[in-house]
């Protein structure tokens, strides 16, 4: 069974002005003092806040929609920042710029690769709260050591830190 993927294509014409584009926006990257940030750290873990978030080849309106996101609170990864847009790496490892009007600084995670239950305590031995699929998003709300702490439907419970997507490996949340 082919893996759903969270974000889908918005054209295939990509051509040679799609390169130019690319090519400059790599330049743009590269000249740093463009570039005006908020000064927070990079890369950063977010969520997606709209229903429906636009993915474009760079960062402006005047830059083609190359994926539409359509799962609010999936978690994004900012790796870089110009002016109100930010260019965001998804758990798939898309990545493409997106307003920052349609993000937030709500914490969540995706449940990776297989069934994984929920536990009581950061234990493997506790007793287990629920299982969560692949693909399941959770609202981070601590991460410690090797176990994060999520809600997951109303369901709370840890997790392995190596069994989600959306937490730093060494970051502590409380």
């Amino acid at each position: 069974m082919p893996e759903a993927r969270d974000i889908r294509p918005h054209s295939a014409n990509r051509g040679p002005t799609l390169r130019f584009l690319a090519l400059a926006a790599a330049g743009w990257l590269l000249a740093g003092a463009a570039f005006a940030g908020t000064g927070l750290p990079l890369p950063r873990f977010v969520s997606v806040h709209a229903p429906k978030a636009n993915v474009r080849t760079g960062p402006g309106i005047r830059y083609p929609v190359e994926w539409v996101l359509v799962r609010r609170g999936m978690p994004v990864e900012i790796v870089a920042e110009f002016e109100h847009w930010r260019k965001i790496r998804d758990w798939q490892g898309t990545e493409g710029w997106v307003h920052q009007s349609m993000l937030t600084g709500t914490r969540t995670a995706v449940v990776m690769t297989e069934v994984r239950a929920l536990h009581r305590s950061p234990d493997p031995a506790s007793p287990v709260v629920a299982r969560a699929e692949p693909g399941v998003i959770g609202k981070v709300l601590s991460c410690e050591g090797a176990w994060c702490r999520l809600d997951v439907s109303g369901f709370r419970g840890w997790l392995p830190r190596d069994a989600i997507w959306g937490v730093a490996k060494d970051e502590k949340i409380d």
